[in-house]
Order: structure tokens, then sequence, then C-alpha cells
């Protein structure tokens, strides 16, 4: 049943209840316990254990782990006492898993957030008396009591109404509270159902009275009320992976192949080099798993998982610092490809405050002063603002910025009479006596006010009002109202010394003099247009979507530069005339969405992203919950926003400014750059690796331990990696289309790039052991006879291996500019090379080199060795100045 559509009797029949009488305590018990009580279903909670082992389900994470066992198997196979491998990768895996958990989302919140804005107790009538009863325990038929103030606890059909207004902007994104009435809704034409905004004769759980009293039917109950659907689709929406998390879930499974390969080609190569002697053969077979499980250290890069979530991390830290709180890790890097931005209108794009922008008034102190004295809002003194329904709120603000506040007119005009504001006459009178008498202040409707005005206050006092003046002050009130402005007018009636005969509306609205017209709206916040400009340049569209008439929404878009006129609006209604197909084709004609509901939203969201748009939603209201958690990024506002909005968002803006969307869009840019450069940094390095340990295994002889490459992968390559994160945005970062979320981590020629990186770090680190063997009187035939003999090179390699990275990292800063040319120096990338470097020592000089089989280098080797690592950086500045040529010709061409 459509309780809206109906007379208030007939729902009373159908819910088996009676206004005045209410339903029977036995009766309400009984339905209690049949339908369950008025709350909203709460998720179930995944154990933090669980938790923990889930972050272990990443393929690299996986691969780590077998390295351990196979570490730890070999060890004990060979009966050596040597767990070392197993420690560090264990640790690393451990350190994952705790900061996955600890920064994980928990949906949840946002069910539990919900459940809390539904009032704590309600006034009810049952059994023909008012008793007050916890809201959880109202049942369908219940008749509510409800008040200014009033949390309204569930949906219900108004059955009476003494000026009610409710404000329900967290449900639609009315910036206006809503005028009530008892009256039945008819169907506009050629529609099939009314907007939720629009069924000015129910109200819903989670809106607010704000002025007035009513009387209400309880119809609907926990999840079967509006928010109950809310929750159920924030519930039903899944998390999606974002594009980094994809890409390095490729990154891993390409990895896992490798190192399967890797391994297969090993023992194919020690099966042909010794025959079925091989098999038999058990030291052989160990010392062939040793090399698989260096080959399967130096191809994982073990720092990778926990230097990327650190990453993000730190870039958290910094987008707090600008205000935009991040939720979840992975909507730092998904900022970076955001291409299209969904932003709700009220409290997002504007200030959610309803402000006084124009007047039409030839006597603008009459005019300010009588809208501040026919108002029930109070200026606060103490906090400089007005207090009351957000209309009433802005003639009283506009008034006090002319030195009118409400303590200085009632201590200098005292009320003395009143008729209250009524929907159906639409309009408020108040009577003061003041030094020069009684005197009568008038607000309401232009329409209705200027039918019962019959002066006209003029510059030079009050005149006779013409059909001139009538046609005048409809044309200023035509002007406003095309620019999406809430006009009142204001009139006023002279009683001389006498109190008026009567208060009834009737008598006291007539013979009234027209004083002007105030124009307000719910101003653009001053900083969003230069956002949208900023947005517009880094490739990003916004689009409004709100709940708010669509004339209001168009001239807000217009101002804002999202659109040019109406033709580029759609409403709900005609929304649902279209199917999802047709939507999708014609999702980018619009750029504004006026009266939606939640489901359109999530519709909205859907098209572009099928459309293969990476999807911002912002807003601050219960109604942008599932869209906002349906969004590639999800993004709440802090003040003004719900707790639910708060919860299931990716990012919260601490400010509410729209403006703070686009610094976080920057920061989210710069991160991903910097992690990208860290990936392709520690993927040249593990390449390298690669290609050394599998050529020496290929000869016979052992370049480097799974202990060493684990210590270069953690230690010499990670700390420069995590200091990476901290380098500053390249200068044309905002002139950048968004990335495309379909580009793989090796887009733009990284993978080139870090193949022969690798392949360049690899020679050095060869050429090294070579030299280094050589300057001991040792042979490649000596080292494959004996480990032993190769100790010296072993150690000049690890030493090579362990300085070039270092100084990789220094190239790394860009990934196509020469580091001659950039401004400024990292000073963190500097403090990580000085204490890898020194822990690289500490492990070569001091009694720790036992544990590693290092042996004793003297001045000349370590001389060759940092000579051939600083070869790095002109080898790869040539390769820089190589591609930006090419890159720079196929721009031209």
């Amino acid at each position: 049943m459509r309780e809206y559509l109906v007379s208030a009797s007939d729902v009373l029949e159908e819910c088996a209840t009676d206004a005045e009488q209410g339903l029977g305590a036995g009766v309400a018990e009984e339905l209690l316990r049949q339908n369950g009580p008025n709350k909203l279903k709460e998720a179930e909670r995944t154990p933090l254990w669980i938790r923990f082992f889930q972050q272990m389900g990443d393929p690299m994470v996986i691969m780590l782990i077998v390295a351990a066992v196979i570490s730890a198997a070999t060890s004990v196979v060979q009966g050596e006492a040597d767990f070392a491998d197993v420690v560090i990768i264990m640790f690393v895996v451990i350190l994952n898993s705790v900061l996955g958990v600890v920064q994980e989302a928990k949906s949840e919140e946002a069910l539990a957030a919900l459940q809390e804005m539904a009032a704590a107790t309600s006034k009810v009538i049952r059994d023909g008396k008012q008793v007050e009863v916890h809201s959880q325990d109202l049942v369908v038929g219940d008749v509510v009591i409800l008040e200014a103030g009033d949390s309204v606890p569930a949906d219900c059909r108004i059955l009476e109404s003494a000026s009610m207004k409710v404000e329900e902007a967290a449900l639609t994104g009315e910036s206006v509270p809503v005028t009530k009435h008892a009256d039945a809704i008819s169907l506009p034409e050629g529609e099939d159902d009314v907007p939720l905004g629009d069924r000015k004769n129910m109200c819903y759980m989670g809106s607010t009275v704000v002025f007035g009293r009513g009387r209400a039917v309880v119809v609907a109950t926990g999840m079967q009320t509006e928010m109950g659907k809310i929750a159920g689709a924030i519930a039903e929406a899944q998390d999606e992976e974002t594009p980094l998390q994809v890409k390095l879930d490729e990154l891993s499974h390409i990895l896992t192949i490798l190192v399967v390969i890797i391994c297969a080609v090993v023992f194919l190569t020690g099966f042909f080099k010794h025959g079925m002697g091989f098999v038999s053969n058990l030291d052989l077979v160990l010392d062939t798993f040793m090399v698989a499980v260096a080959l399967a250290v130096a191809a994982i890069p073990e720092g990778l998982v926990a230097v990327v979530t650190i990453v993000l991390s730190m870039g958290v830290t910094k987008m707090s610092q600008r205000h935009a709180i991040i939720r979840k890790l992975s909507a730092v890097e998904t900022l970076g490809c955001t291409q299209i931005i969904c932003s709700d209108k009220t409290g997002t794009l504007t200030q959610n405050r309803m402000t006084v922008v124009e007047h039409a008034t030839e006597n603008l102190t009459s005019h300010v002063r009588t809208m501040a004295l026919a108002s029930d809002a109070k200026w606060d003194e103490a906090t400089g603002a007005a207090l009351g329904e957000p209309t009433e709120a802005a003639l009283v603000t506009d008034a006090a910025k002319l030195g009118f506040t409400t303590s200085h007119l009632s201590q200098s005009r005292p009320r003395i009479g009143e008729a209250p504001f009524d929907s159906g006459r639409k309009m408020m009178s108040v009577v003061v006596r003041g030094r020069d008498g009684v005197m009568q202040h008038t607000k309401g409707g232009p329409d209705v006010v200027l039918a019962r005005c019959t002066r006209y206050l003029a510059e030079d006092g009050v005149v006779p009002m013409t059909d001139e003046l009538r046609a005048q002050v409809m044309e200023q009130n035509k002007a406003m109202a095309d620019r999406a402005l809430r006009v009142m007018a204001a009139a006023r009636r002279d009683w001389g010394d006498s109190e008026p005969e009567s208060y009834d509306a009737s008598y006291l609205e007539q013979d009234l003099t027209f004083v002007g017209l105030s124009g307000m709206i719910d101003p653009v916040r001053p900083e969003v247009k230069a956002a949208i400009e900023e947005a517009r340049s880094a490739g990003i569209r916004v689009v409004m979507i709100t709940g708010d008439h669509v004339d209001t929404a168009v001239a807000i878009a217009r101002e804002l530069g999202l659109v040019e006129g109406r033709g580029q609006a759609i409403t709900g209604a005609e929304l649902d005339r279209l199917s999802n197909e047709e939507l999708t084709e014609r999702i980018a004609d619009f750029g504004v969405y006026a009266r939606v509901q939640p489901e359109h939203k999530t519709r909205i969201v859907d098209a572009w992203k099928k459309e293969g748009e990476v999807v911002g939603m912002t807003g601050d209201g219960v109604n942008d919950a599932p869209s906002i958690k349906r969004a590639d990024i999800g993004i709440g506002m802090g003040i003004t926003g719900t707790d639910v909005t708060k919860n299931v968002a990716d990012m919260v803006l601490a400010d509410d400014n729209f403006a703070t969307i686009i610094g976080a869009v920057e920061e989210g840019r710069r991160i991903y750059d910097n992690i990208r450069k860290c990936i392709q940094f520690l993927l040249s390095s593990n390449l390298a690796e690669v290609i050394a340990v599998f050529v020496a295994s290929l000869v016979g002889f052992t370049i480097l331990e799974p202990t060493h490459l684990l210590w270069i992968n953690l230690i010499t390559d990670s700390l420069p990696a995590l200091a990476m994160a901290t380098e500053g945005a390249e200068k044309d970062i905002m002139e950048r289309r968004p990335r495309d979320a379909k580009d793989g981590i090796f887009a733009g020629g990284m993978g080139a790039d870090t193949i022969f990186q690798g392949v360049v770090i690899s020679l050095l680190t060869i050429a090294a052991y070579f030299i280094g063997i050589s300057s001991v009187g040792a042979s490649v035939a000596d080292v494959v006879a004996s480990d032993r003999a190769g100790l010296t090179g072993m150690t000049m390699a690890f030493l090579t291996l362990s300085m070039v990275e270092m100084f990789h990292s220094l190239n790394m800063r860009s990934l196509r500019g020469s580091i001659f040319t950039l401004k400024g120096q990292n000073k963190w990338l500097w403090g990580s090379l000085a204490i890898a470097l020194l822990l690289t020592f500490v492990v070569i000089e001091t009694p720790l080199s036992v544990a590693f089989d290092f042996a004793e280098l003297d001045l000349e080797h370590y001389a060759i060795s940092m000579g051939l690592a600083i070869l790095i950086i002109p080898i790869v500045e040539l390769e820089k100045l190589v591609m930006r040529s090419i890159e720079k010709g196929e721009r031209r061409g």
C-alpha cells in the first residue's frame, strides 16, 4: 500500500488502529513478537583472527610462505640450524598482515551508525493514553506524537499537522525543511509514483521535526523503512578491488609463474647435467633445492607488499594534514585515476545554510526588521549564528548584519500577539508594541502577501498600491525565482496605539502595506568554482546529483560551470523512464541529476562505471551511503555528514571543503607515481638478482646465497623504497589526464625500463664477482670445485649489488626526468642511503660476516665495488635521455 496516495482514514483502517485510541498494549506486544523490533539489522562481525589470516591470501605472500617452508625443510634435512631466512620471511608476512588488519575498514560500523540515528524513545498513543516507549518497540499501527526537536522513529503517515516542518536533507538532499500536511497526494500527470521528497504527508525514520507539531501513524518499521532499504543496499554492495590491487595481483601471478619456471629449469638443468644420478644423490638434490630457494627469494620482492602498504599509510598521514581523512588505504591510489566525481549538492557544493542574497525594497531597514520580527528563529550572540528553522534563520541573520538582532528587537518591540505560520495560507504575522505604537509584521509567499496589500512602502513613505506597482513586484519576484532563489515577501500594518480586536489570521492579514522581497538560496561554497576548474584541467568531470528541484539544481550548476542549461539536466522521474542500457548510452549528456532517490544515485554510478570510468561519489546524507560504497572512491563529509556516510566512505573531508577533494587527487597522483617508482626500483633490483643467480647456477658456482638476497631485499632495497614515498609531486602532475585504470603497472615504457636496468645491474654484479675471484688468484674452475674459493667474489658481488641499488634509488626520483634537473633534495632518501650503507658495512666488517659467509675485503676491493656501483647513474641518465627523445618524437608524430 502506498500510504501517501490514500486518505489518512484508509491508512488507519489498513493498519487496524485508531487515531485517538492507538493500539492496545496487548496488540502492540503481539505485533512486536511477530515482526521483530524497530531497528536495523546488524552486520555479522568477522573475528579478528580470521581477518588476520585473510591478509595472507595474497599470491605474493603465499609464495613467501612457501619459500620459508622450503628453506626450513632444507635446513632440517641438511642437519643445520640456520633459520635466518625463515625468520626474516615470516617477519615480513606477519608485519604485512598486521598492517592490513589495522587499516581494514569495517562495513558493519555503517549499520551500527544507522541504528544510532533512530530516536531512543517515542511518545505513543496506547489504549487512548499518551505513553513513552523505546523506539525499537514501535510497531505498525502505533500512533506517535511528533514535536519540534523530535527525531522521527519510523516511517509514518501523517494524520495531523500543525505547521509541522521536517528536515529531510539526510534522506532526500533537500536543503529546506518540508512543510507537512495530512491530505492524500495525487499522482502527477504521466507519472506512476511520487518522489520521496514530494511525499509531504509522510515522515521517515532518520528525519527531524524542526517546527510545529503533528500526529502520525507508523506504517513501516526496522528494515522495511526507507532507511532500512538503504541499510540493505549498503550490506549488499560489494567492495571491489582498486586498480592498483588488481595490477599487484597480476604481478603476483606473473612472479608465481616465473618462480615455477625458474625452479623447473634449475632442476631440469641438474638432471641433464648429472643424468639419473641426480635423483639418487641427496646432497646434489638439496644443493639444487638451495639454488631454487635462492632464485625464488631473488624473484620475489619480499619488501614490495609491505613497502606499498607503508607508502600508502604515509600518504594517509600526508592527506590528513590536508584535511582528507583516508579510511581505506586503497583509496589513496584510486584518487590518482579518478575520472568522474558525482557530487551531492547540498552541503558539498553548497554551504547547507540558507542565506539571503538579494532584496527588492525601497526601505531596506524597515524590510529586514519586519522579516526578523515575523520569525521565530533567534540570534545567538555567543556563537554569532541564528538558531531555528533554516528559512527564518536566514532572515534573522540578514537582519543581524544591519545590527537588528532578535534580542535587541524583542526588547524594543516586544511581541504581544501572533497568527502562527500555516501551510494553507502560507503566511505568518506577529504584532509588537514599540515606541510608535502597535505594529503588525507579516511574512509569507509573495503571491499571497501581495494579494492582501492595499498600500506600498515607497522611498518617500506609504503610497496606495497600484496595478503598476503590483506588476513591478511580481516581475521582481519572477526574476529572483528564475535564478532559483527562494522568495519571501514582507508586509506590515499599523494599528496605532491600540491592539487588534482579534489575533485571528483572517482579521489581521488584510489591508497590508507591502514592504519588500527577500531572495535566498543555499549558496555555493566560495572555493568550489576554482576547485572545479582545477578538476577540469586535470581531466576530471564533476557531475551534480541532488534531491532539490531541477530549477534550483540547474541554477547552481550553471553558476559553477557544470552545465549550460536545462537540457543537460534530468530528474529522477525522467531517469525512471530510461532503461539501464539507455542511461549508459546517454550518461555523458547529463551534468545535473535533480529530484533523485537513493537507487538513482547507484544507477548513475553504475552507468559511468560501465563506460569504463573510475568514479568518485561525494555526499553527506544517509541517502548517499549506497552509492558512496558502490563508487570506486566514496567521499563523505566530516562536519555535516552522517555517521553512516562516514563509515562507508573511503575518504572523509574533515573540512567539508570540495576543494580538499582536488588536493587529495593531487596527493593521490603523487603517491601513485611514487609507488610506481618503488615498484620499478624493487623489480629491476630483483630482476638483476635473478639473472645473476641463474647465470651462476648454470655455470656451477654460487654468486649470492638466499640470506644475502633477503638482506638486500629487506634492507638495501626497502629503506630507499620507503624514502621514495616522500618524493614531491612533479610539476605537471595536475596537467595530465587521469591515468587509465586499465593500464598495467608497466605501462608507459616502465616494463622496458625495468628489464634494461635489471640487466645492467646484473652485469655490474657479475663483473664484481669475477674481479673478486681473480684478485685472489682463483679461477672459475676453482670456484665450481669449491664454494670457499669464491668467498671474496661473493662478498664483492654483495657489496656492489648493495651499492648499485642505493645509487639506483637516486635515479628513481623521476622515471623520465634527469636527477640533475630536479628541484630540491629528498632528505629522507639521503638518510635511508646512509642507514643502508652503514648496515651493509656492519654485516661485512663485523662478526656478523661469519654468519653471512663473507670474506675480508681490502681498500682496493671497496674502491672497485663502489666504482662499478656508481656507473648505474650515468647509464640510466643516458637511457632516460634516449627515451625522452623517442617519446618527444612520438608526440610530434
